[in-house]
């Protein structure tokens, strides 16, 4: 806009250039004209050409205003309309940044909406768990703070005796591991008799029922017919280890048929059954004919003898195995195979080979397999004996903190 002012203020001085030259002129032709009216007074005939000229003057000089007025509104318009152009485009400019700070302004603010929202629910998972994690702990305390209190107001509760109690409990429940685990009754009775003087230190009527219970099962463990596991284990082991000192039999032949020996005979018919005599006793001088009726068992390799042994090995391992697991056919099938094979395959006549089948058949006449109580009647009745004692005890005692 300030171009645009000065421009047209050029204009208008132009102008007033224009005008003010044009006045001088304008004088100096009134001036002349004066002049040229005088000399045409004094001289009428000389004044005309003076005048014409002086005419042409004005008009050229007319035209020439009129042309730089021209020039200087064209020069007005071009100016302005330049001028115009670049302010428009300036703003179509500006307009443009406007626009990409406006979109850049909501990218902006978008961006800081989804970062507040994401933020946002992260706080609040996060203040979840912790509130989830308080939660929980309060709670835990809260049994521990519970269990505490049941514990104290236990320990309250019981009287003296009421350890002995307790220990004929765990003893009882002892005995019962040792029968069903370990199958060891001995232990078992034991055990059940220890927890029986335990509850009769107690001197309490209302157990009469308990220690008959008791009764029946310790007497119920002493009629278990006790095994020596141990030693029938230690005799396998010591036929395993005799084994490879058996001596093999040689092979069995069958008797040898008792051949009468014929004579020769002094009848001469009979020369054919003489002469054959007397050949077959002349041929007996350098061959013997032995001819025998049966089966015959041969002698067996060195690789059948070791076979042989290796599994007579195995057949008393199986007993040893079977004795551990209680499994009476398996033990009673492998000592009749090994004293099968002794009797078969070992020298029978051998006193070694007698002592060994006669141990074999006094372990295979052996019980290895027992039958055990389902269960102990004592310890179910214990235990709820102790429960209901101990409630009882704890009831009261909540009761009188009311």
């Amino acid at each position: 806009m300030t171009n645009k002012k000065n421009n047209n203020d050029n204009v208008e001085s132009e102008k007033n250039t224009a005008v003010n030259t044009d006045e001088p002129q304008n004088k100096d032709a009134s001036s002349v004209s004066n002049k040229n009216a005088k000399e045409t007074i004094e001289t009428p005939k000389s004044a005309q050409p003076v005048q014409e000229t002086a005419t042409k003057f004005e008009e050229k000089q007319g035209k020439r205003g009129v042309k730089l007025g021209i020039v200087a509104i064209v020069l007005s318009i071009v100016f302005g309309g330049g001028l115009t152009y670049h302010l428009q485009k300036k703003d179509a400019l500006y307009q443009a940044q406007i626009d990409a700070l406006r979109t850049q302004l909501e990218q902006t603010q978008s961006s800081l909406s989804s970062d507040l929202a994401a933020t946002e629910q992260a706080t609040i998972k996060k203040a979840t768990e912790v509130t989830h994690h308080a939660e929980t702990i309060l709670a835990q305390q809260q049994k521990s703070i519970e269990s505490l209190q049941l514990a104290i107001s236990d320990v309250k509760g019981r009287r003296p005796n009421d350890w002995l109690l307790a220990e004929a409990d765990y003893l009882v429940k002892l005995a019962g591991r040792k029968l069903f685990l370990e199958h060891d009754a001995e232990t078992a009775t034991l055990l059940m008799e220890s927890a029986d003087q335990r509850i009769a230190s107690l001197n309490d009527p209302s157990l009469v029922p308990l220690r008959k219970l008791m009764a029946q099962d310790i007497t119920t463990l002493k009629t278990i017919p006790i095994i020596d596991r141990d030693g029938l284990v230690l005799r396998l082991t010591a036929l395993q280890q005799q084994v490879d000192n058996l001596p093999l039999a040689n092979a069995i032949l069958p008797e040898e048929v008792q051949e009468q020996t014929q004579e020769v005979s002094q009848d001469i018919n009979d020369w054919q059954d003489n002469l054959k005599t007397s050949l077959k006793d002349f041929s007996e001088n350098f061959i013997t004919f032995r001819s025998r009726d049966g089966n015959i068992i041969p002698l067996l390799s060195p690789q059948q003898h070791f076979y042989l042994k290796e599994n007579m090995k195995a057949k008393l391992e199986t007993a040893i195995k079977a004795v551990y697991l209680e499994q009476q056919e398996v033990y009673t099938g492998a000592l009749d195979i090994a004293e099968q094979w002794t009797q078969s395959f070992f020298d029978a006549d051998s006193n070694a080979v007698k002592e060994f089948d006669k141990a074999l058949t006094e372990l295979n006449q052996q019980n290895v397999q027992v039958d055990y109580p389902i269960k102990l009647a004592t310890q179910q009745t214990l235990s709820d004996v102790i429960r209901d004692r101990l409630r009882r005890e704890v009831t009261i005692l909540g009761t009188e903190g009311k």
